[in-house]
């Protein structure tokens, strides 16, 4: 967890380019628009992404936490933010099977 003393570093400086549990967390936030796309979440504290964690889990719930079950807007709005995470982070460098922990 990329936590430092001032917060969450934010989800454009987080590490292996994002593909970091916290990461995932925003970008779920952005998918049910529980956050603005340029929300960073930059300097929140541990307990402001503890209760965005708990706002994510809570809207995954009834989708059972599986994209293929997401009405077609939000599974679109997904494809289109995870898509463009997952080729920012291999064009930075970042490659799933090198990655020995789960972040």
């Amino acid at each position: 967890m990329n936590q430092q003393a001032a917060g969450y570093v934010g989800i454009d400086n987080d590490d292996n380019a994002g593909m970091t549990a916290l990461a995932r967390i925003v970008r779920d936030a952005w998918v049910f628009g529980l956050l603005p796309e340029s929300e960073t979440c930059r300097g929140w504290s541990g307990q402001q992404m503890q209760a965005l964690y708990e706002q994510v889990h809570t809207a995954w719930e009834p989708y059972a936490h599986l994209p293929s079950r997401l009405p077609e807007e939000l599974r679109a709005r997904h494809g289109r933010i995870h898509d463009a995470a997952l080729a920012h982070a291999r064009a930075q460098g970042w490659d799933a099977n090198l990655d020995d922990e789960d972040e």
